[in-house]
C-alpha cells in the first residue's frame, strides 16, 4: 500500500487533481457527467423546490380552476397544454440548471467532488484524439482517471502551481 501511496505522491499532478480536471474539461478533452434525478431531489445540496413545485402547482391549479369555472373538458385541455408546457419548456431548463449547479458546485472543492463520487452522482468520459475512449464511474478512482491525461500525446495543459 505504501508503493501506491508514494507512487501517487511523486505523480506531477498529485493534489492538483481538481484543477487539472477542469483544464481537461476546458479544453473539451474529459466531459462531466451528472446523475440528474439524484441531484434534483430533496436533500441535494443544489435542489430547489420552488423550481420544481411552482410550475406543477400552477399547471394543476389552472386545470382545476378551468374544470370548475367552465367546464370538464376545458380543464382537460388546460392540464394537457400544461403537461406540454412542462415537458417542452420546463423540465429541459431545470435539468439544465441543475447540471450547471452541480457542475459548479463540484468543482468547487475536493471535499464536494468526492462526496457526489462517492454517491456515484458523476462520471467522467473522454473520446482521445486516436479514438479510444475513457470513462469513469463511481467504482474507479476519479483522481487516478484524471493523472492518466499526464504526458499523454496531445494532451497540453497550462502549468500551474497548487491551488
Amino acid at each position: 500500500m505504501s508503493a501506491t501511496t508514494e507512487d501517487t505522491a511523486a505523480h506531477p499532478w498529485a493534489g492538483q487533481e481538481r484543477q487539472k480536471l477542469q483544464a481537461l474539461m476546458d479544453i473539451e478533452l474529459v466531459k462531466l457527467g451528472i446523475h440528474i434525478r439524484k441531484m434534483n431531489s430533496p436533500g441535494s445540496p443544489v435542489y430547489r423546490y420552488a423550481e420544481n413545485i411552482i410550475p406543477a402547482g400552477l399547471i394543476l391549479t389552472s386545470s382545476f380552476l378551468a374544470t370548475a369555472l367552465i367546464h370538464f373538458y376545458v380543464g382537460a385541455v388546460v392540464l394537457a397544454i400544461g403537461c406540454w408546457w412542462w415537458l417542452a419548456k420546463v423540465q429541459p431548463k431545470i435539468k439544465e440548471d441543475v447540471f450547471m449547479r452541480t457542475a459548479a458546485y463540484v468543482l468547487q472543492a475536493d471535499l464536494n467532488f468526492d462526496v457526489m463520487w462517492a454517491r456515484g452522482v458523476l462520471s467522467l468520459y473522454a473520446k482521445l484524439p486516436d479514438g479510444t475512449e475513457r470513462v469513469a464511474t463511481r467504482r474507479d478512482d476519479w483522481r487516478a482517471y484524471v493523472r492518466s491525461f499526464h504526458g499523454l500525446e496531445g494532451v497540453n495543459l497550462p502549468e500551474q502551481g497548487p491551488g
